[in-house]
């Protein structure tokens, strides 16, 4: 009789999907997009140049986008990342390029220049929130505030001038990629390293899901029908083996994809498996409460901030390095990328909401968008017009079926 009842108790295939509505289409939506410009660019947008390009255009949007998460979960916002990715790109030149404290054959190296841009940028994070947490002022206006001011240095800094070359050291954190240990192994043309790191991972998110699963049913919690479950891990094994498989025919895997894949996967572990990350979530949900309740929300706030701080750092590292050069225009407009992709990736306006799965799925469907409306020949101004509409359908969306009974 229990097992009757608790087959009865579970929800069927399509009662589950419209309950986890949002996380399928924005999968599915993903796969749509990908089809549709896979067909319009003629098959350009699946070759292994152009989705490593797709990798090295969104990677600094997907890092800061993680930061970006934190904020809007714990029910803030961040326009400054931008300019401010932009300012510490313009630090990296000044230290590296030209350092006006010391003669020019004395450059500083590629190591101590990235621990101080980072350090910079955290202490740059952390003092914006602690005007946040401390004053009670809206992050919106000290965001925008920072914003100007970042502005401001990075072109009084660079003299309205690029700054460049970079060393090759720290291009590579950009433009290289690991090398294929494993070339003896395979046909000439193949990165044999790209294809077994790309097995292994996989094989370990399919082991976690089964894991997680197990620990679900062990404690009566698993509500996913088990055909859904089958076919959303052969469908998760599917598409990254087919981009390592892309990846391989390549140059294999580029050093970015690797720094970005390794912040996803700790991000996914703060924000389900710490207390941090709950205390965060917590705070979003309501601050009053998470206060009363002894959560020391300015400690919080003045933490995410910092992280995003570095986050926006290293995305400017990320940025200057791809471009090969400090640019007086950098970071200009990535904030909007940046928030859109949390918000198309599932964030809730109003705090408290919001995966890290969800937001790089969501930084991908504006880079998706961006890289094959390019390859179209599709102005940057329709552009514009595609992409806030991609955005307001999302945020629609989002508050619809918060209020659909």
């Amino acid at each position: 009789m229990t097992d009757i009842a608790a087959k009865a108790e579970r929800p069927s295939i399509m009662t589950f999907v419209k309950a986890n509505i949002r996380d399928y289409a924005l999968l599915l939506s993903l796969a749509a997009i990908m089809v549709f410009f896979q067909i319009t660019t003629k098959g350009i947008l699946f070759t292994p140049l152009n989705m490593t390009n797709i990798i090295l255009q969104n990677s600094y949007i997907v890092i800061m986008a993680l930061g970006m998460l934190l904020i809007i979960v714990a029910g803030h916002i961040d326009l400054s990342v931008g300019f401010l990715s932009g300012f510490i790109g313009a630090i990296a030149g000044v230290l590296m390029v030209t350092n006006p404290l010391w003669p020019a054959d004395l450059k500083m190296g590629t190591v101590p220049a990235v621990i101080i841009c980072l350090s910079v940028g955290t202490a740059i994070g952390a003092f914006q929130g602690w005007f946040v947490a401390r004053f009670r002022i809206p992050a919106f206006i000290v965001t925008l505030a920072g914003m100007l001011v970042y502005r401001g240095l990075m072109i009084a800094m660079l003299s309205g001038r690029n700054l460049g070359p970079f060393p090759e050291s720290f291009q590579a954190l950009s433009n290289g990629y690991v090398p294929d240990f494993l070339a003896f192994m395979a046909p000439q043309g193949i990165n044999m390293f790209a294809l077994v790191v790309g097995a292994i991972v996989t094989f370990l998110i399919i082991w976690s899901n089964w894991k997680a699963r197990v620990l679900e049913q062990a404690h009566g919690m698993a509500e996913e029908p088990m055909e859904l479950f089958y076919a959303r891990n052969v469908l998760i094994a599917a598409a990254f083996l087919a981009f390592s498989w892309i990846m391989a025919n390549h140059r294999g895997l580029p050093n970015v994809l690797i720094t970005m894949f390794a912040l996803v996967a700790l991000f996914m572990f703060i924000t389900t498996r710490t207390t941090f990350g709950r205390r965060v979530y917590a705070m979003g949900g309501n601050e009053k409460a998470a206060r009363l309740s002894g959560l020391n929300t300015e400690r919080i706030t003045i933490a995410i901030f910092a992280i995003m701080g570095a986050l926006s750092a290293l995305a400017g590292l990320v940025y200057a390095a791809r471009l090969n050069s400090a640019q007086p225009k950098a970071g200009a407009g990535l904030e909007l990328d940046v928030i859109a992709a949390c918000f198309i990736g599932g964030a809730a306006v109003t705090g408290g909401v919001g995966k890290i799965t969800g937001v790089v799925i969501g930084a991908f469907i504006m880079g998706v968008m961006n890289n094959g409306m390019g390859i179209m020949g599709i102005g940057i101004d329709w552009q514009q017009v595609i992409k806030g509409a991609v955005l307001m359908l999302a945020v629609f969306l989002d508050v619809y079926f918060k209020n659909k009974p």
